[in-house]
């Protein structure tokens, strides 16, 4: 394979009480979104919070900026706008909040009929959510995040051991709440397409670990007399130059999706972007980390390595 760095010999575990206060920070994050998200402060999309969708398509090209403009107009400054210009459609999103009595996709309609009278079009779908229906999306987003970190620690303890298991679903729910925690900062909507990308980053993350894992499992056989930082440390150096590879093979992919993708992808893209780097560093700073902090670590992981 490539490699981006040669033989290495970095002292990651001498850095891991910076590392570990790093990812408390971001941990704290998270869980603050986790709670703003719970009880619907934070910038959740129509899937969680409820509300109307409606996608129009038009003879030609409407200016984005005019059909805002219009909406506004009408009490609708709060609508979210998504254009796909192939094929001259416009997505039309407002959350319950702003709804009117009178049922929001049919005034939506009527607004672009009444204002854009040469731009003929017709209706692809609409789509409505109640708020109590998105409830139960969370409820369900909590459920998957929740079900597949017990499949990883379920998976890792039968690969490897039990601390082993801890240690690997530790880190990936601190990529999960990370990458939370920035975009609850940032005020990126929280969508059913964002929940998808924590759980594919979730998957990864544990992949990554499990290399870094592998290798540390390797070492304590071979090495039984050294400690068992020594140990950790070696793994991780011996494969630094494959996680940056697969690390920047990835990270080409994600960016220009990010910056180029277009309004449907970017969220997405960017939640793998962030957790994808985030998992690099999870990997090496996280999980390892507990490896060497786990009471008795010392003797229970060499005379497992025998």
């Amino acid at each position: 394979m490539l490699e981006i760095v040669g033989k290495t010999n970095i002292d990651f575990m001498g850095r891991r009480k910076i590392a570990l206060g790093i990812s408390g920070v971001l941990g704290l994050l998270g869980l603050i979104a986790v709670i703003q998200i719970a009880f619907g402060s934070a910038n959740l999309g129509i899937d969680f919070a409820g509300g109307t969708a409606v996608q129009l398509k038009f003879d030609k090209a409407l200016p984005i900026e005019s059909a805002r403009t219009v909406l506004a107009k009408h009490g609708l400054g709060d609508a979210e706008l998504q254009e796909f210009t192939e094929d001259n459609k416009l997505l039309i999103r407002v959350k319950t909040e702003t709804t009117i009595e009178e049922a929001i996709s049919d005034k939506i309609i009527q607004v672009f009929r009444d204002e854009f009278k040469n731009h003929s079009f017709e209706i692809d779908s609409t789509t409505s959510i109640g708020p109590t229906i998105g409830q139960k999306l969370q409820k369900d987003a909590l459920i998957a995040i929740v079900l597949s970190l017990i499949g990883i620690i379920t998976y890792i303890a039968a690969r490897f051991e039990f601390r082993f298991g801890v240690a690997a679903a530790v880190a990936t729910f601190h990529d999960v709440l990370a990458v939370l925690g920035i975009f609850y900062v940032m005020n990126v909507e929280i969508t059913l397409l964002v929940v998808t990308a924590l759980l594919t980053l979730a998957g990864y993350s544990i992949t990554d670990t499990v290399i870094v894992f592998d290798r540390i499992r390797e070492n304590l056989r071979q090495r039984r007399r050294q400690s068992i930082e020594t140990i950790i440390n070696d793994g991780i150096n011996q494969v630094l130059s494959r996680t940056l590879v697969t690390t920047l093979t990835v990270v080409l992919v994600l960016l220009p999706l990010t910056l180029f993708g277009g309004e449907v992808l970017h969220d997405f893209s960017l939640a793998l972007l962030l957790g994808v780097m985030i998992g690099t560093y999870s990997s090496i700073f996280v999980a390892s980390p507990l490896l060497l902090i786990w009471p008795g670590a010392e003797g229970k992981l060499l005379s497992r390595g025998r």
